[in-house]
C-alpha cells in the first residue's frame, strides 16, 4: 500500500501546483500536464519551442535525399557543405545565446531566436541554386541555438532535486523534433503533390510554410503568457531574491534574540514562509535553534551563490577556462555531435545500404530522433535519482562517461559490421540511440551544478561544443562519401578517446560554494 501511495503522489505532481523553494521560488516538482500553472506553462513552451525549432532546423535532410537534390541538381559535396554550414550557424548562435540569457533572460533570448529563424524558414521556397540552399540553411541554423535558452529557462524554474529531469525532458522532447520532421516533411510534401496536385518543384517549397507559422506563433505565445523568472522580471531578479533572503534572515534573527520567549512562527501570508518547510510548532530549544540556523545558513548560501550574475569579462574567462567546464564541453562534443551527424546522414545511409525509397528511409531514420523523447529524459532521471541517494556529483559524472564509452562501442560495431539487413541496422542504431541520447541528458543534469552563477555561459559553451562535434563529424562524412561504415567507426573511436581523456577531472571546481 505504501508503494501505491508513493506512486500516486508521484503521478499527481504532473498536474498539482508544485512545492516551491522559499527563497528562489523554484519548483520542486514538474507539473508537466498543468498549463494553467506558470511552472507547467514554462516547461511546455520550453520543450515545444525547441521541438518546433529542431523540426525546422532539420526539415531539409528528409527531402534532400531525392526531391530537393533532383530539383536543384545537387552533388553529394554540395549537400554535405549545406549540412556543415547549417551547424556552423548554430554554433555561433549558441555561443552568443549563453551570455544573452545571463544578460537579458532566457525568455526573450528564446523568442528572439525563434523569430529570427522563422524568416529564413519562410524564405526556403525561394531557393533555386545550390549556393542559395547553402545560404538559407546557414540562416535556418539560427534555430538550433534555441536549445540554450530552453535549458537556461528550465534551470531557472526548477530546483536542484528535479532540474536534471526537467532539463532532460525539455531537451528530449525538443530533440524529438529532429525525428518527427522525417515523418512530417515528406508527409506534407506528398499531400501537396497527391491531393493539391502541385508539381514536385513547388510542393517542397510550400511545405516550409508549415514550420514558419508554428515557430512564429510559439514565439508570440511565449512572450505573452510566460514570465522571465519565477520571481518576475529578469531585470528585478536580484532585488526579488534579496527580498526573500532578507525576510528569512529577519525571521531567524528574531528567533535568535527571542528564543527564550514562547512564540508561534508567522504564517505564509504574513511572512512569506512555509510553515511545513520551517517545521516550527513551539518555542525552539538551544539545540533546535542551532540545527535550524545551520540549515538556514545552507539555504541562504545556496541561494546567493546560485543567483545568475550579469556577465563580466573576468567571470566569463574564469567560468569557461575551468576544467569541469572543459569536461562538459568534451562530453557533449562527443554525444550531441554524434547525434547531429547521425541524424543528418541516417536517411541517406538507410537509402544507400538498404535500398529504400525517400519516404521509407525517412520513416526509419525518424525513429532515431523520436527516441529522444524517451532516452534523453532517461539519462537525466537516472542521473538525478542516483544523485538523490548518493549526494555525490562524482556519480553524475561517472554516468556521463559510462554512457559515452558504450556509445562509442555501438558506433564501432555499426561501422565494422556495416549492415545491409534492416533488422541488424535498426537494432544497432537503436542501441546507439539509447546511450548517445541518455548521455546528452546526463550531461545537462550536471550542467546546473557547474558555475551556477554563470549558468547561461556554461550552457551556451556546452551546447556550442555539441555543434562543433557535429561539424567535425560531418567533415569526416563529407570526405568519406558513401563509405558509411568508415564514418561510424571513426566517430566511435573519437567518442571513446574524448571521454577517457576527461574522466579524471572533478565534477565541479574545488571550493565552489554553490551548485551542490
Amino acid at each position: 500500500m505504501g508503494n501505491i501511495g508513493a506512486m500516486t503522489i508521484a503521478v499527481s505532481t504532473l498536474w498539482k501546483a508544485p512545492e516551491l523553494n522559499e527563497v528562489t521560488q523554484k519548483a520542486r516538482s514538474i507539473p508537466a500536464l498543468n498549463i494553467l500553472n506558470v511552472y507547467g506553462r514554462v516547461f511546455l513552451l520550453s520543450w515545444w519551442g525547441f521541438f518546433i525549432a529542431f523540426w525546422s532546423w532539420y526539415a531539409f535532410p528528409p527531402l534532400l535525399t531525392d526531391t530537393i537534390k533532383q530539383d536543384l541538381k545537387l552533388s553529394h559535396t554540395e549537400i554535405a557543405n549545406s549540412n556543415i554550414l547549417s551547424l556552423a550557424a548554430t554554433l555561433l548562435v549558441r555561443l552568443i545565446a549563453g551570455p544573452a540569457c545571463d544578460r537579458f533572460g532566457p525568455k526573450w533570448t528564446f523568442a528572439c531566436i525563434l523569430l529570427a529563424g522563422a524568416i529564413p524558414t519562410a524564405l526556403a521556397g525561394t531557393v533555386t541554386t545550390p549556393a542559395g540552399l547553402i545560404t538559407v540553411r546557414f540562416f535556418v541554423g539560427i534555430l538550433g541555438g534555441s536549445f540554450i535558452p530552453c535549458q537556461v529557462w528550465t534551470t531557472g524554474f526548477f530546483d536542484k532535486n528535479v532540474v536534471g529531469t526537467a532539463n532532460s525532458l525539455a531537451a528530449g522532447f525538443g530533440n524529438a523534433g529532429g525525428g518527427v520532421t522525417y515523418f512530417v516533411m515528406p508527409a506534407v510534401y506528398n499531400s501537396l503533390v497527391e491531393n493539391q496536385h502541385m508539381s514536385q518543384h513547388a510542393a517542397w517549397r510550400v511545405a516550409f510554410v508549415v514550420p514558419f507559422i508554428l515557430i512564429t506563433a510559439t514565439a508570440v505565445i511565449m512572450i505573452i503568457t510566460c514570465p522571465d523568472t519565477p520571481t518576475g522580471k529578469w531585470s528585478s531578479r536580484v532585488r526579488d531574491t534579496k527580498r526573500n533572503l532578507d525576510m528569512r534572515e529577519t525571521f531567524f534573527s528574531t528567533i535568535g534574540t527571542r528564543k527564550d520567549r514562547k512564540m508561534t512562527p508567522p504564517s505564509l501570508e504574513s511572512a512569506g514562509l512555509s510553515n511545513d518547510t520551517i517545521g516550527l510548532k513551539a518555542s525552539p530549544t538551544e539545540a533546535n535553534y542551532s540545527e535550524m540556523q545551520a540549515h538556514e545558513d545552507d539555504i541562504l548560501a545556496a541561494a546567493s551563490w546560485e543567483l545568475v550574475e550579469k556577465p563580466t569579462v573576468q567571470g566569463t574567462i574564469k567560468a569557461i577556462s575551468s576544467l569541469p567546464t572543459v569536461t562538459l564541453s568534451v562530453a557533449y562534443f562527443c554525444s550531441f555531435g554524434t547525434e547531429l551527424a547521425v541524424n543528418t546522414i541516417l536517411g541517406a545511409y538507410y537509402a544507400h545500404n538498404l535500398n529504400l525509397s525517400q519516404t521509407a528511409s525517412g520513416n526509419w531514420a525518424a525513429m532515431f530522433g523520436i527516441l529522444n523523447a524517451i532516452f534523453r529524459p532517461a539519462g537525466g532521471v537516472i542521473s538525478d535519482t542516483v544523485y538523490r541517494f548518493t549526494k555525490s556529483l562524482w556519480v553524475k559524472k561517472i554516468i556521463i562517461h559510462s554512457f559515452g564509452l558504450i556509445m562509442g562501442v555501438f558506433l564501432i560495431l555499426l561501422g565494422l559490421f556495416d549492415p545491409h539487413q534492416l533488422g541488424m541496422a535498426v537494432g544497432l542504431v537503436t542501441g546507439l540511440a539509447f546511450f548517445e541520447e541518455a548521455g546528452n541528458g546526463a550531461v545537462f543534469a550536471l550542467v546546473p551544478h557547474v558555475h551556477p552563477t554563470n549558468n547561461g555561459i556554461i550552457t551556451g559553451l556546452t551546447g556550442a561544443a555539441g555543434d562543433l562535434g557535429g561539424i567535425v563529424f560531418l567533415l569526416i562524412a563529407r570526405y568519406s562519401g558513401t563509405n558509411y561504415g568508415r564514418i561510424f567507426w571513426i566517430i566511435g573511436v573519437i567518442d571513446i578517446a574524448g571521454n577517457v581523456l576527461v574522466s579524471w577531472i572533478r565534477p565541479i571546481p574545488k571550493g565552489q560554494l554553490g551548485g551542490r
